[in-house]
């Protein structure tokens, strides 16, 4: 294999390597702002049925203070 075949198969790797490193970033974006409207939206419901807002239900439930 030669010099340039060589760099040209280099070159194909990288952006190969590139591509799928994108690929996975959008994914994990996707699933990240899933999850950040999944938790928006049991926040609502949850403070539907207490009446208690969401820095409430925080301090609350994770700090144990009324």
């Amino acid at each position: 294999m030669n010099s340039s075949a060589q760099s040209q198969g280099d070159w194909f790797k990288d952006d190969a390597s590139a591509q799928s490193k994108s690929e996975r970033l959008v994914a994990a974006e996707l699933l990240n702002g899933r999850l950040a409207m999944l938790g928006f939206v049991i926040g609502l419901f949850t403070e539907a049925l207490t009446g208690h807002g969401i820095l409430s239900q925080f301090t609350f439930g994770v700090l144990g203070i009324n």
